[in-house]
């Protein structure tokens, strides 16, 4: 905000015409004016003007650079511009997510004089235990958060990334109900699940009499997410000539219903995710280069639970609330342990299935370790709950290798592909792990 000549006065007024909570500081991070709204989301009830911003919204001693966090008022400082950060700030309703925007205010002379700082609570997600929604306070997952919020106000094409069960419906969720198209539908296509013949008429929707036992018109995804948002949930399970179809989508605009000759305009924001190395497919031709970066404009990483470890205790309370909405369970000391140590590799929904069961098996308030027993077939094998049966690398990959064999439904390629590694790889695996059997074709 280039003011030259701006008053003090002149700004304090700016602020009370303003919906959003805003304050001015001077270079010694003081408040020098906050609007209404500021004092009433941030205040607490007392006097705001004349105090240090971090004391109010963090309760720290020193400034943010100084006890760890990003400092928006020092980083705007250095630049001499506009600079963005996401917080969690004190309110009266607690901690919550945060979005800090400052903006250097200069004098007639050129000066850096004030900063106007417009902070904006954060509805998608909680810091506290919610029993829906988005929940998390740890570095990674406000980093993650921080990327979400940049990418929600547009119509860029973002891609979720990260390990399978960490919720990222729930994010392709929160980055709808932040953008401008909340007020539309947000329609989940699963891509894992759909057939090469059923494709085009799950996307597009088909005419009566299209086909055989096309008996009457039928409505497409992508019109049910008309000036909404659509969340391709699995992207790269989509086969090759899936993709080419999607692209043309995209890049066109417009899609024909099947059975259909006129074509029809198309109005979405599209949201991916994948549990997959999308580059790495594209280097080995199973994915196509032009549709990856055309759904790759705005990538976020999504983290799993071993990389947020301190968000266990927080996850723990509200999956409770979720899993037994009419009961007020808990999980003593030595329940936490056992969850702590695990690596979950299943991430979110793998504990939520471990909560779900507990609180099955708990007659009282209270979830102890032996209630978290994972498979009652490892206890018969002489494993106790909480303990892990050590094996050799060897045989941990010939068993998956078996599950894997059992499981897939194709060929032996797919399978390949779906393991991440060439098919003489695989052939190769296969016949040391079935003795020289072949189970696939």
């Amino acid at each position: 905000m280039n003011a030259p000549g701006k008053t003090l006065a002149e700004l304090a007024s700016f602020l009370d015409s303003q919906a959003d909570p805003r304050i001015v500081m001077d270079a010694q991070y003081r408040i020098v004016a906050a609007n209404k709204a500021y004092c009433r989301e941030f205040g607490h009830g007392q006097a705001v003007v004349g105090r240090r911003c971090y004391e109010v919204s963090h309760r720290f001693t020193v400034p943010c650079d100084q006890a760890g966090e990003s400092c928006p008022l020092k980083a705007s400082q250095e630049a001499g511009d506009v600079q963005r950060v996401l917080h969690l700030h004190h309110t009266p309703r607690g901690e919550e997510h945060v979005e800090v925007e400052t903006v250097p205010v200069r004098d007639d002379t050129g000066a850096l004089a004030y900063f106007v700082e417009t902070l904006r609570v954060i509805r998608q997600a909680q810091s506290r235990p919610a029993a829906q929604g988005l929940v998390g306070r740890a570095p990674a997952f406000t980093r993650m958060l921080a990327r979400v919020m940049r990418a929600a106000p547009s119509d860029a094409a973002v891609m979720l990334l990260g390990e399978t069960g960490t919720g990222k419906e729930l994010v392709a969720r929160a980055i709808h109900e932040a953008s401008p198209r909340v007020a539309g539908p947000f329609v989940t296509v699963d891509c894992s699940g759909l057939t090469e013949t059923l494709f085009e008429s799950e996307l597009f929707g088909y005419e009566k009499g299209a086909f055989t036992g096309a008996n009457h018109r039928k409505t497409g995804l992508v019109e049910a997410a008309s000036g909404g948002t659509l969340f391709l949930d699995e992207i790269g399970e989509l086969p090759l000539s899936m993709q080419a179809k999607l692209l043309r989508l995209l890049e066109t605009g417009t899609y024909r219903r099947v059975g259909a000759v006129e074509a029809l305009p198309s109005d979405f924001r599209i949201v991916c995710a994948t549990h997959r190395d999308l580059a790495g497919m594209v280097a080995a031709g199973e994915f196509r280069r032009d549709l990856y970066y055309r759904l790759e404009t705005f990538p976020v990483h999504v983290p799993s639970l071993r990389e947020r470890a301190e968000d266990l205790p927080l996850l723990v309370e509200s999956l409770l609330a979720r899993v037994a909405p009419n009961r007020r369970l808990r999980l003593d000391d030595a329940a936490m342990a056992h969850l702590a140590s695990r690596t979950f590799e299943g991430n979110i929904r793998e504990l939520r299935n471990l909560l779900e069961r507990a609180s099955l098996l708990a007659d009282g308030a209270e979830i102890q370790p032996q209630h978290l027993a994972t498979d009652e077939g490892r206890e018969a094998a002489g494993v106790r709950a909480g303990e892990v049966a050590w094996v050799t690398l060897d045989e941990n990959e010939r068993r998956y290798l078996d599950w894997a064999v059992a499981n897939h439904r194709g060929t032996r390629g797919e399978l390949a592909a779906r393991l991440g590694i060439g098919e003489r790889t695989l052939f190769r695996k296969l016949g040391i792990a079935k003795v020289g059997r072949n189970p696939l074709r």
